[in-house]
């Protein structure tokens, strides 16, 4: 994607051999771009949420190892690099599938080996979730086309940020709306804002409008609202991981719109690459960790002061405690379907069976 007409990915390896990424704690307000040089850099990155979403979250992973074999490519290294980096965010299943898919790919070969094939795997992960994530935007763009045809614009609600900052490009919930923008379909977008980090405020709306696509910012609590006003034809959200039977877990808030959806006949689609897939689990509600992050992130906001200046603020009494669950979980039977990118299939075992039938059997 570009911004002001330069094409970026999220994360990428320069000329020098540096791996760099959008520093996302900062946006819309500064674009900074940082590298990323030790171990400590990467699990920082990712637990501090410099960079977010679940498959930049596994890409980002996949450099650290790849940058921690470079400098030193022992079996020790190894494990505890993979150790290190899987503990700094649980939910995300991404995260592990990337770490496990380089450790099982060097741990077999000699020390002497490794940097090399380490880079051109980590290099591999990031173009396989490009290609991804086009597919899935292909594919659901013809359900955004089909709503235009009916009512002469397809008006979409999306929560948090599942677009390109969140993936290595396209992203994954906004990729059918770049593609039906870029096809010249009428498409228009209510953002929420996304408490408590306000993702979908600094950043999807930042997204879109540096795309051009229509859009308004909506606070979280509106979009009952809007369905039951009939200002929403469709719903589509991002996931961190799936189970083989369909249950979702998302940015916390997605639930709730699960469920408004549902009870206002508003289809509820998530765009769901299939390496956020868990195959071991079929019960969400139960087996997926939600990660319980810094209460700061609910009593305070980060905007820009009068003077320019990026600044962090409470909002809540000095004595008032937070909680503050980062994820919940929408059962299957509110998804009206995956969009993966094979195409579209139920949020059902059978449907996820059916459209990975490879992976499934695995």
């Amino acid at each position: 994607m570009k911004i002001n007409g330069t094409p970026y990915r999220s994360i990428w390896r320069d000329d020098a051999g540096e791996v760099k990424v959008i520093d996302q704690r900062w946006l819309p307000h500064e674009l900074r771009i940082v590298p990323l040089r030790s171990r400590a850099d990467f699990a920082a990155a990712i637990r501090d949420m410099w960079v977010r979403g679940a498959p930049l979250i596994g890409a980002t992973a996949a450099w650290g190892m790849a940058m921690e074999m470079a400098r030193d490519p022992s079996d020790a290294a190894l494990e505890s690099c993979h150790a290190e980096l899987n503990a700094t965010r649980p939910t995300a299943i991404n995260l592990s599938w990337a770490l496990d898919r380089m450790r099982a790919a060097l741990a077999p070969l000699p020390t002497v080996a490794r940097a090399e094939v380490a880079a051109r795997l980590a290099e591999e992960i990031c173009n396989e979730d490009v290609e991804i994530n086009r597919r899935i935007g292909t594919h659901g763009a013809q359900i955004i086309r089909d709503i235009a045809a009916r009512t002469g614009r397809a008006n979409i609600l999306t929560h948090c940020n599942a677009g390109w900052l969140a993936t290595v490009d396209w992203g994954t919930a906004t990729s059918p709306i770049y593609h039906a923008h870029d096809a010249g379909i009428p498409v228009h977008v209510f953002v929420d804002e996304t408490r408590p980090r306000n993702q979908g405020a600094q950043l999807t709306a930042w997204e879109l409008g540096s795309h051009g696509i229509s859009h308004d910012l909506i606070v979280d609590n509106a979009g009952g609202h809007l369905m039951q006003r009939g200002e929403v034809d469709m719903v589509i959200v991002g996931t961190d991981r799936t189970t083989a039977g369909g249950d979702v877990c998302n940015k916390i808030g997605t639930y709730l719109k699960a469920l408004a959806a549902h009870a206002n006949g508003v289809p509820f689609y998530v765009a769901l690459p299939s390496p956020t897939i868990d195959w071991r689990l079929k019960d969400g509600l139960r087996d997926i960790p939600i990660e319980e992050r810094s209460p700061e992130e609910v009593t305070h906001v980060q905007g820009r002061d009068p003077g320019g200046r990026v600044v962090n603020v409470r909002i809540t009494p000095e004595t008032t405690g937070a909680r503050n669950p980062a994820f919940d979980v929408t059962p299957a039977a509110l998804v009206t379907g995956l969009l993966t990118e094979r195409g579209l299939c139920p949020a059902t075992e059978a449907g996820l069976a059916g459209m990975f039938p490879d992976r499934a059997l695995q």
